[in-house]
């Protein structure tokens, strides 16, 4: 009895961590299978959580979730996707940590990240404003509901898929730097037809979290047939893979949105190059950096008095390391000086953990976390690797606003210097004189 007990207890503590939401619930549970027909296709708002079972924050807003959801049936729909288990679905969405929540509002291929709070209210605050937002829009004629319906009728992503012919194939694809993912269509074959909206909401996508360095084509293959018999083209649709100086790939994957935003991150990951580490010099170059990233990594590094430039290069070299490692991210790196930046080390309390520290900093949310472990390869990828799934502990900018970041002149590569003494001639000085009398 006692083995059939324990098994009991297993499957119920397993599911006590899996099933956050029922069919009870107000919340819909998403899927690969019906997360188009729900969401994409739909003219409502959408509110919609991607969670994992494991992630303490998760699972500590359940409850609010649940709740919103209530209070906003029949006004907005609340929706939740276990992006552990549906990963190709998350990772169309540029899902990088946990909860991460998404409003589909107007264009629903491009969502927009919900930046309120956790709480039931402040959730159904946040939706009647998106809401209130949608309702102008469409009032206005800037709006026509579902994003999918106008990218099927040709409208909503139509840049986003590159037409190839015979006439640019070779200078856009074989002589261009990007990674490319081309299709090869006949319009009368029911199966392109079906991928046609798959592909181009993946364009979209590919295009936005590549920053254009993967693109997806497509070319006729009944109009250009030059190309199309280059690369013996039998069957429709075909999809290969064109790396710049190198035979091109079939692509074996799925013919899901998610699939091929999958496989498009994955060409992405393997061919970007690594981020430039850069020293704080200027405010503009901070900015720039953090902004267009979703997390900033700062190093802060002993004074040059403290390490020489070996010392210095040592921990540089660390940093880079762990760039290549998280490229896939899009990250900034960046580093200073202990001293050199005052008021970015007092918001995020650097210095009384002592130097070398490292923060990863989110600016659009005014987040931060700490580096408490060894500043070392192996302690900064086990930081970074917590953060990535949503498990590091955050805290906010002190004072709540940006620091001021200073000017400076960068480093240059040399060991310190102390300051010289100035020798001062004392010889036409008569100390006797200065004595008091008294002293003598």
């Amino acid at each position: 009895m006692r083995p059939l007990l324990l098994g009991v207890l297993g499957c119920s503590l397993v599911l006590s961590v899996q099933a956050f939401y029922s069919a009870s619930d107000d919340v819909v549970e998403l899927t690969p299978s019906n997360f188009n027909k729900e969401v994409i296709q739909s003219d409502s708002l959408w509110l919609v959580e991607f969670y994992a079972p494991w992630c303490g924050h998760c699972q500590h807003l359940t409850p609010d979730w649940k709740k919103a959801a209530t209070a906003l049936k029949g006004i907005v729909k609340v929706g939740a996707v276990d992006a552990d288990q549906h990963k190709s679905l998350g990772g169309q969405y540029g899902v990088r940590g946990f909860p991460t929540i998404k409003i589909f509002g107007a264009n629903k291929n491009k969502p927009e990240d919900y930046q309120g709070g956790r709480t039931s209210q402040a959730i159904v605050d946040g939706a009647m404003n998106s809401l209130r937002t949608l309702v102008k829009e469409r009032l206005s004629g800037k709006s026509g509901g579902s994003g999918y319906s106008k990218q099927s009728s040709g409208a909503g992503n139509k840049d986003a898929v590159v037409e190839l012919t015979d006439d640019n194939f070779d200078k856009m694809v074989l002589e261009g730097d990007e990674v490319w993912m081309v299709e090869f269509f006949a319009p009368w074959c029911g199966h392109c037809k079906n991928l046609e909206p798959e592909w181009a909401a993946a364009a979209s996508a590919v295009k936005e979290q590549t920053k254009g360095k993967v693109r997806l084509g497509a070319v006729d293959a009944t109009v250009h047939q030059t190309v199309s018999s280059r690369y013996g083209i039998r069957g429709f649709p075909t999809i290969k893979i064109f790396r710049k100086g190198e035979e091109p790939e079939d692509y074996q994957g799925g013919r899901s949105r998610g699939d091929i935003i999958e496989r498009a991150l994955d060409l992405f990951s393997d061919h970007a190059a690594t981020p430039e580490l850069l020293e704080i010099l200027s405010e503009d170059l901070f900015k720039k950096t953090c902004e267009d990233s979703q997390l900033c990594v700062i190093g802060v590094l002993p004074h040059i008095l403290d390490t020489g430039a070996a010392g210095r290069n040592g921990y540089l070299e660390v940093m880079k390391k762990m760039s290549e490692k998280y490229k896939k991210k899009m990250w900034g790196w960046l580093w200073t000086e202990a001293g050199a930046q005052m008021e970015l080390e007092a918001s995020l309390g650097i210095g009384g953990f002592g130097y070398p520290a490292m923060a990863a900093i989110n600016t659009r949310k005014m987040k931060f976390a700490l580096l408490r472990g060894s500043f070392s390869e192996t302690g900064i990828h086990e930081f970074l690797r917590e953060l990535s799934v949503g498990r590091g502990s955050t805290a906010t900018f002190g004072g709540g606003n940006m620091p001021k970041i200073h000017t400076v002149e960068p480093w240059d590569g040399n060991d310190g210097q102390l300051p010289v003494e100035e020798d001062y001639d004392l010889s036409d000085v008569d100390l006797d004189d200065d004595l008091d009398k008294d002293e003598l």
